[in-house]
């Protein structure tokens, strides 16, 4: 087993340093012995199970190649990440945030790989992980997983409540947070700054953060369709006693659902587990639905997180990179990943692989409708500052929406057009 785990605060050249050489894309002349391709997979992504399964197979069916799977944290990746683009020893495939693709084709040293799109069965894959990957009509990214936000419920509650069955609309999702806001318990802890479920709202009318045009960049959530995403917002925070000032992790909204007073709480299926860590009573008693959309049986729009896959254009086995690409991107490889980690596969067709967990089959179906924040380069930049969440907080205090929704709006366009 080769898997190793590399320090993003090593020197880039000792990790280089492990980069065998081989046959390169211009012919040169190959060394003896099997090909040696580097890839770099984030910490915590998949399980060191998956990964020993895959390196074996991939190994077994390409006699010619041996993998060296390298460990990378998250933390200060993307410098990392930057400058093995622009060295001559890059690893051979790399993971990244499916937002970041972007910022990573910006430098010019991605590998295009539109003319293997239809070979990937592109048509099929998740929009929120296909289009950040795609840039000036270019595949520069190949979704690999996805994770998306759902409602986790209390189903005790929602008995409790006379409630047989989760909402279908968002109307009707409205009227049963109402019903379940009583007395004592929330109907739902939504914090004032959860900007990832708000994107959803506003994409569900229509809207957008951001919009580019004519080249330039323009923030967007002033328009008509955004402000009626914010007010959505607004009477579904109303239903409980979320801080109007703080995001999710201020308090962690899972010690909060974990009293066992509050009816719902929107977050990655995952987040069942830390409530049932902090409550056990709670064990067997949550449920999942996703985020209900306009009309019944189609979710809301919601944020898809996840990762793409990347072949850098100075790799010297850019053949192989792309059966490694393949592989990982393929249906085999989709299915163990869903068991093994319960993420949502790259290919809507493929959803059946969650069908037995239902937190994870509540995430494909909303995944079918995903999307992901502006594809622009500068977008981590705006996100560092983050005006939504500003803006968020302005409005649900009671300030002019309008005025706030413009003044977020001008400083998204500032910063993506800088």
């Amino acid at each position: 087993m080769k898997i190793r785990f590399i320090p993003t605060a090593a020197v880039l050249a000792a990790a280089c340093a492990l980069t065998a050489c081989g046959t390169s894309p211009s012919g040169s002349e190959q060394a003896s012995g099997p090909d040696t391709l580097t890839v770099w997979i984030m910490k915590d992504s998949v399980s060191d199970a998956y990964l020993q399964r895959f390196e074996k197979d991939f190994e077994r069916q390409h006699a010619d190649t041996v993998l060296d799977i390298q460990i990378q944290e998250w933390d200060g990746i993307g410098e990392k990440i930057t400058a093995a683009l622009a060295s001559k020893d890059s690893p051979d495939v790399i993971e990244v945030g499916n937002t970041q693709v972007a910022q990573y084709a910006q430098s010019g040293g991605v590998l295009d790989l539109s003319d293997k799109v239809e070979e990937l069965r592109g048509g099929d894959w998740l929009p929120g992980l296909a289009e950040p990957g795609k840039i000036d009509g270019k595949q520069y990214g190949v979704p690999w997983y996805a994770a998306n936000r759902v409602v986790i419920y209390n189903k005790d509650l929602f008995a409790e409540a006379g409630i047989t069955s989760p909402p279908t609309t968002r109307d009707e999702w409205l009227r049963i947070t109402g019903k379940l806001n009583r007395g004592k318990t929330q109907g739902i802890y939504l914090p004032g700054q959860n900007w990832y479920t708000l994107a959803g709202f506003v994409w569900e009318e229509g809207g957008d953060l951001a919009e580019k045009r004519g080249g330039r960049w323009k923030g967007s959530l002033d328009s008509p369709q955004a402000l009626r995403g914010m007010d959505f917002y607004q009477r579904l925070q109303a239903l409980g006693k979320g801080p109007k000032d703080s995001d999710e992790a201020k308090p962690p909204q899972a010690d909060v659902f974990a009293k066992g007073d509050v009816a719902q709480i929107i977050a990655v299926p995952g987040g069942a587990k830390i409530v049932e860590q902090a409550n056990p009573a709670l064990a067997g008693k949550l449920g999942f639905f996703p985020v209900p959309g306009a009309t019944a049986g189609t979710p809301g729009a919601t944020f898809t997180g996840g990762s793409d896959l990347i072949i850098p254009a100075a790799s010297a086995h850019q053949d192989a990179a792309y059966q490694v690409v393949k592989s990982l991107a393929g249906e085999k490889w989709q299915r163990d990943l869903a068991r093994t980690m319960s993420y949502v596969p790259n290919r809507t067709s493929l959803a059946d692989a969650l069908e037995d967990n239902e937190g994870t089959a509540a995430m494909a179906a909303a995944a079918a409708r995903g999307r992901a924040t502006p594809n622009s380069p500068q977008w981590a930049a705006v996100e560092a500052t983050n005006p939504i969440k500003e803006y968020m907080t302005a409005v649900l205090t009671g300030s002019d929406r309008q005025k706030a929704a413009k003044d977020a709006s001008d400083a998204i366009s500032k910063t993506l057009n800088s």
